[in-house]
């Protein structure tokens, strides 16, 4: 199942389909090691003095990340007040007045601790949420039937981000790990080789509960892999032309086989795909080459302090109107 285009709701239950044995506090103390895994002089400078940090938005997007940066503030110890859920579209006038996206308090040492892990989180998963927000829409736009789907090609320690932020913007994840479905590629096939073969080996082993799909040049090849068992046919690197064709020719005779069309294919390109014929869109790209969305986190100054400290973002021309 994935969320319609505007499934705000959908995409804020989302967190509840995270594994409750920490994983996500278990990822957040490998983060927070790696960026800190001695001495933290920063942190040492400005001390545990209780402080308000801003989560802000710059750019326009579709937030994503939400239950994982919660984990690291838990993990440091210090409260995250969340003004808005995963799902929530920043549309560009709240980008332009950098709205509050969330408050978080506490020792000040530990927000600066947790800020840089935090919004490495937050700015990845919503790009790859906005990525698929647009493919979503676009999908919607056409009245598709199909899925569009990730692939495997994810951050080693960060698939479970991504696969998330895809689902937040309304796309399907395809295969999470390799133990998820038999995908049998160009690689297996020749080890093996041929396609029935591997096939049948690959029954063998994950019985009647594994779905088993085998990757395709050609028609031949696709027609080898239906007829040896494969409930699922990937048709890699067509034109779109040729992928209707043969799409069509495949589910005439095995109409109960998923079709899957996978390779180069971009937002500028995905509808020529479209298809009654195929029922899975797979891009790369929804989680290699997204855009990060602009975030930052600010500690929110006491009026007491040094005026030649930096300014708040906006705070000079906010003096500069009231002045006036």
């Amino acid at each position: 199942m994935s969320g319609s285009p505007d499934s705000s709701a959908f995409a804020a239950e989302l967190c509840g389909l995270l594994p409750q044995h920490g994983a996500a506090e278990r990822l957040a103390r490998t983060w927070l090691e790696a960026d800190a895994p001695d001495f933290d002089v920063g942190g040492f400078v400005v001390g545990d003095e209780t402080q308000e940090a801003h989560l802000l938005g710059k750019t326009s997007g579709i937030l994503a990340g939400r239950p994982f940066a919660q984990a690291v503030c838990d993990v440091v110890g210090i409260e995250a007040e969340w003004l808005v859920e995963d799902g929530h579209e920043i549309t560009e006038q709240a980008a332009q007045e950098k709205r509050v996206l969330a408050k978080m308090r506490g020792p000040v040492r530990r927000i600066l601790l947790a800020e840089r892990t935090i919004l490495n989180i937050m700015t990845r998963a919503s790009g790859i949420a906005t990525a698929a927000r647009t493919m979503s829409r676009i999908k919607a736009e056409h009245q598709w039937h199909g899925q569009v789907a990730a692939t495997r090609k994810t951050t080693p320690g960060f698939s479970l981000v991504e696969k998330y932020a895809v689902l937040v913007g309304g796309c399907s994840t395809h295969r999470m790990t390799l133990s998820q479905m038999v995908m049998l590629k160009d690689n297996h096939i020749w080890s093996v080789g041929n396609i029935t073969k591997a096939v049948e080996k690959a029954r063998a082993a994950a019985g009647f509960s594994a779905k088993i799909e085998v990757e395709c040049q050609s028609l031949d090849a696709a027609l080898e892999a239906c007829a040896a068992g494969a409930e699922v046919v990937m048709l890699d690197n067509y034109e779109p032309s040729a992928l209707k064709q043969d799409a069509a020719k495949l589910k005439a005779k095995y109409p109960h086989v998923i079709i899957e069309a996978s390779g180069g294919i971009t937002e500028d390109t995905a509808a020529t795909f479209f298809s009654k014929d195929v029922d899975v869109l797979s891009m790369g790209k929804l989680t290699q080459g997204y855009s990060c969305l602009d975030l930052s986190l600010k500690i929110q100054r006491a009026e007491k302090e040094d005026a030649s400290a930096p300014s708040q973002p906006g705070q000079a021309e906010a003096q500069a109107d009231s002045s006036m």
